[in-house]
């Protein structure tokens, strides 16, 4: 295996964070792929297309995280046949991922389309902006089929410990994207459907780029015709891990909304309040989500290598750096929050409620910098199903019902809804922690090498 693909040997640390660095650029750069139909339109049409926009990217923001969190399980288990040397099994995980969730993408992609008018009533789209969101919808729901192209090819780059190339695809489709919304949406005045078809477009522009890439740049992996055969234990290990994953992703898209509408019953202030604050973790949250995501892949290398020892030690100094980058947040929050939210806004009330909501809510990022990595080290394990039981105790016993609670009993101020999220990240560290401990095999090399066979 040539050593830009492997993860088992040299220093840990380094290693890690060289792997971890340009999984944050794409995640940077999806995050300004998706603003950028919305700052376009903004610039050139009125609200109702501005509104229909947003509102039709948040659910494709949600069938998108979904889609990322099926293809995990194509990451781990290609990684951990790399690990084990055994590129025939890597290839025909890969192959296998490719004949199972394209085929599930084209069934997805046409049951929503099917189901369009009831996803814009669903979502309460304000009745000026329901036809300019219908046409959003259906254009970027026909391309699911490329979108989950692209994040097949990307998780799959990531299982032979190549972080490097996604990052080209997703810079590519960006520039293309933004270029495109500017021609459709300016002079060619096709307000929404041409944000749609210029996301679209860019998309598939980025799966060529990623074909032509790895032809001339080949994977160690080499997919055959019988690659992408079938194989049910294939399959099956591939949903263990990545269905519970989906599952965890879209209930927490679920969480956020409920939480949204909570906030927005106390009032425009407080709704335009929480809005932005939740803009704003969700930028600072990069971080521990590339390290967590990166890890993955790194200790299921390593698992599969039988180097138990550094797959551990990769968890240990990506909880240590998730954390201390943590308490940098924290410190931010509280030095800096409100001027950081009146960069978005200068209503004073709004920057205040704001203030006060961020700097709660910023703790947060201190269990998350504990629970994210750790379940990204479980997932190295084929555990995946821990994660999502976690996540969802966590939703139903603390972030859900606290704000509600906080929200009628402390009207004043968001300071104590903004505590409800750092409550239930720190009941998932806990949770993680204890069932760490509980399963020797996970963190004892020595017990490891004793009780546990070798990947097979």
């Amino acid at each position: 295996m040539e050593n830009r693909f492997n993860l088992t040997k040299g220093p840990i640390a380094s290693s890690l964070f060289q792997f971890a660095l340009p999984y944050l650029i794409t995640i940077f750069l999806q995050q300004l792929y998706g603003l950028a139909d919305l700052f376009i339109a903004g610039q050139f049409d009125g609200t109702q297309v501005s509104a229909a926009i947003s509102i039709g990217s948040q659910f494709m923001h949600m069938v998108t995280v979904v889609i990322i969190g099926l293809s995990m399980g194509t990451t781990v288990m290609v990684s951990r046949w790399m690990g084990a040397q055994d590129f025939k099994k890597a290839s025909r995980s890969a192959g296998n991922t490719l004949t199972l969730f394209l085929g599930v993408s084209i069934a997805l992609s046409i049951i929503l389309l099917m189901s369009s008018d009831l996803i814009v009533t669903f979502l309460h789209v304000p009745a000026d902006s329901i036809d300019e969101c219908l046409k959003y919808l259906r254009i970027c729901l026909a391309g699911i089929p490329v979108i989950t192209a692209y994040n097949l090819v990307s998780c799959i780059c990531r299982g032979c410990g190549d972080s490097v190339s996604p990052t080209i695809f997703v810079l590519a489709a960006c520039i293309l994207n933004i270029g495109l919304d500017v021609v459709f949406v300016g002079p060619m005045n096709m307000d929404a459907s041409g944000a749609a078809w210029g996301t679209l477009l860019a998309q598939f522009f980025s799966v060529i780029i990623a074909l032509t890439f790895l032809k001339r740049h080949p994977l160690p992996i080499q997919l055959r015709k019988e690659d992408f055969k079938p194989d049910p234990e294939t399959m099956k290990s591939l949903l263990s891990i990545g269905v519970p994953i989906a599952c965890q992703d879209g209930f927490i898209q679920v969480a956020f909304l409920i939480i949204t509408m909570i906030g927005n019953m106390r009032g425009l202030t407080d709704a335009a309040a929480i809005g932005i604050v939740e803009k704003i973790i969700s930028f600072l949250f990069m971080v521990p989500s590339a390290l967590s995501q990166s890890l993955s892949a790194f200790a299921a290398q390593n698992i599969g290598a039988a180097k138990y020892g550094r797959a551990m030690q990769s968890l240990k100094i990506s909880c240590i750096t998730a954390v201390g980058y943590g308490a940098l947040v924290v410190l931010l929050a509280w030095i800096a929050g409100a001027w950081m939210i009146s960069l978005f806004i200068k209503d004073s009330q709004v920057v205040e409620a704001g203030a006060a909501y961020f700097r709660s809510y910023s703790f947060d990022t201190l269990g998350v910098g504990i629970h994210f990595c750790m379940a990204s080290y479980f997932c190295a394990y084929q555990k995946s199903m821990i994660s999502f039981i976690q996540n969802a105790l966590s939703v139903i016993l603390f972030r859900i019902p606290l704000a509600w609670l906080a929200s009628i009993y402390f009207p004043q101020s968001l300071f104590w809804m903004g505590l409800a999220a750092p409550i239930g990240s720190l009941f998932q560290a806990f949770f993680c922690l204890v069932y760490f401990r509980r399963h020797l095999s996970l963190w004892n090399p020595k017990i490891i090498k004793t009780s546990t066979k070798r990947f097979s």
